[in-house]
């Protein structure tokens, strides 16, 4: 006989939605060889995603964090965003900061499925679309996406909510993931909500 599951993570999820968005690694220091190169492109895409965001929560999309752990075992969310205003991450830090009813997952690696609580959220909320973004398109973002796949969720990648250190390796990731993780990689301008709760429907071309 099976166990009936709980409604929710013992009240940690209440949210039900058949569409969730995911920030990919936006609570960042940005103190990284590479930080240069990425940041020429943060301001647009955090303004971006902030904007996305924000639509999202109105039509009652829930809005999960999956972050680098930087290596701090101990940390949690306020630690890590302390941490991460410090660096050269402020101004994207302070643009895309999680809210209260935010929900906020930590990874030790580039997929935000391995090793975290990920999976069994998305389960709990009842996901079956996924829109990721954040950094990097050709990494974090990347790998999310391919491990989000394998499980069967449908994706959406916007083009404007990702970035990764140069535009040709942006544009190379988000063409593999259109063509072989059948994601949509249509601007965020684009994702139209359904009514509250209803989840996400993509505008016509």
């Amino acid at each position: 006989m099976r166990t009936p599951k709980n409604a929710d993570l013992h009240g940690s999820a209440p949210d039900k939605c058949e569409v969730a968005l995911l920030i990919v690694d936006v609570i960042n220091d940005l103190e990284f060889p590479e930080a240069k190169q990425l940041l020429r492109f943060v301001r647009a895409m955090s303004r971006k995603l902030a904007t996305l965001k924000r639509r999202a929560k109105a039509a009652g999309v829930p809005v999960i964090y999956v972050n680098d752990n930087f290596g701090r075992w101990r940390s949690d969310i306020r630690k890590l965003v302390e941490h991460c205003r410090k660096g050269q991450g402020r101004e994207l830090v302070d643009t895309l900061r999680p809210d209260e009813d935010d929900y906020f997952v930590l990874k030790p690696k580039h997929s935000g499925f391995f090793s975290s609580t990920l999976e069994t959220l998305l389960r709990y909320l009842d996901a079956r679309r996924l829109i990721i973004t954040g950094i990097a398109g050709n990494f974090c973002v990347l790998f999310t996406a391919n491990d989000a796949y394998m499980r069967d969720y449908e994706l959406m990648v916007p083009a404007d909510c990702t970035i990764s250190n140069t535009e040709k390796e942006n544009r190379q990731a988000l063409a593999l993931m259109e063509r072989y993780l059948k994601a949509d990689i249509r601007p965020s301008t684009r994702i139209k909500f359904s009514p509250r709760g209803k989840g996400a429907r993509v505008a016509k071309r």
